[in-house]
């Protein structure tokens, strides 16, 4: 085992990726110097980081002067930025990428979190940024909506790499592992190759904390103070019990015989946001095997400078329903938390997306560049 607590846990079978994408992070060389130094696998990217990105400096000044007289609406400009930073970090891991036989070193570039309740324009979307990405190891990003789940499956069926973002229950993470051994068996039975198509199912964490630990405090027995902080991590784990026990068996063994991956478990939301626990308590109650953490840079420096890499996913997890199943008794509807938390996570990417094309439109006023009228 390394010392090098990030290291450590790509010992044990977890690839690290970074929560961030922004442009001096690729041309100064920092990402490619996390990658030769601290082992890190991949890069994830939402509307709220490249929102972030082009209002907080000058960074992309320059390229939305240049972008802007090109094309006809502030959406094409942010995709030509986007794309262009996707690309340019698939390059940067396409070392990775290789070396791993396509096991990692992906990055993900998200379908417009508006039609997120839109199958066929998911489809069509998704197609073309993997068509302007071009890069082997680009995942799109599609949210694990009712709807959505049929775009999952057409797009992977298609030869497309996929993360499944936007998941918070057991049940639609089910729906998620079926949509990909569905699109799978298509494959095979069209014979087309499935060994080289990747797939990860992006489980959020801490968020479902947030929301819980509200309603237990609001209940105020010492019971329900006792599971604060407590059920997202046991959320977690059931939806890697299930992982487990899906990617077994004869139906999966048809699928592994020619060459096919498991859809990983990504941890995403893994940043602490209760100030009474450990910056780092998320990560360490997760590290498991055949898993993908994402981590926000602050995160990632914490885990660095003071991680303890062990495979502890499976401690507790024959409580883990109990937890869950404890919250009805105390008058907490998890279900409709859970339901809440997506509908709310859609509404914030969208709203980051619109946020994001009014930096653009105002970065492109100030920088008196001009458009032609749409």
């Amino acid at each position: 085992m390394s010392k090098h607590p990030i290291r450590g846990l790509t010992d044990l079978g977890q690839s690290v990726w970074y929560d961030f994408i922004k442009r001096d992070l690729l041309t100064s060389g920092k990402l490619a110097n996390l990658i030769e130094e601290d082992s890190l696998r991949g890069m994830t990217s939402n509307p709220t980081i490249f929102e972030k990105a082009i209002r907080g400096g000058d960074l992309y000044d320059g390229a939305i002067r240049n972008l802007a007289p090109r094309f006809h609406v502030k959406e094409q400009i942010f995709e030509e930025l986007a794309v262009e930073d996707v690309r340019q970090a698939c390059d940067i891991f396409s070392g990775v990428y290789e070396s791993t036989g396509g096991a990692d070193g992906f990055v993900s570039i998200e379908v417009s979190p508006t039609l997120a309740h839109d199958t066929a324009t998911t489809i069509a979307e998704a197609k073309r940024l993997w068509s302007s990405v071009g890069r082997a190891n680009v995942m799109v990003k599609i949210p694990g909506t009712v709807e959505g789940l049929p775009a999952i499956e057409d797009c992977l069926a298609s030869g497309l790499n996929i993360n499944v973002t936007l998941l918070f229950s057991v049940e639609r993470h089910d729906q998620v592992i079926e949509a990909y051994f569905r699109a799978l068996e298509k494959r095979v039975k069209e014979e087309k190759p499935i060994d080289r198509i990747s797939s990860v199912a992006s489980f959020f964490v801490s968020r479902v904390d947030t929301a819980v630990d509200k309603k237990l405090k609001e209940n105020g027995t010492p019971e329900a103070a006792a599971l604060c902080g407590k059920i997202a991590i046991a959320n977690a784990q059931l939806a890697y019990d299930l992982f487990e026990r899906r990617f077994r068996g004869p139906r999966w063994d048809v699928l592994a015989s020619k060459g096919a991956r498991v859809q990983r478990p990504l941890w995403a939301s893994t940043g602490t946001k209760d100030p009474s626990l450990s910056d780092v308590y998320y990560v360490e109650a997760l590290a498991a095997p055949n898993t993908v953490n994402t981590l926000p840079p602050e995160t990632f420096t914490a885990y660095k400078d003071h991680g303890d890499p062990k495979v502890r996913v499976q401690d507790g997890m024959d409580e883990a329903k109990a937890k869950i199943d404890s919250l009805a008794r105390l008058g907490v509807d998890f279900g409709a938390i859970l339901k809440e938390l997506e509908d709310d996570g859609v509404k914030k990417f969208a709203d980051s997306f619109a946020e994001l094309l009014a930096a653009v439109e105002k970065k492109k006023d100030a920088l008196g560049a001009s458009t032609r009228p749409s």
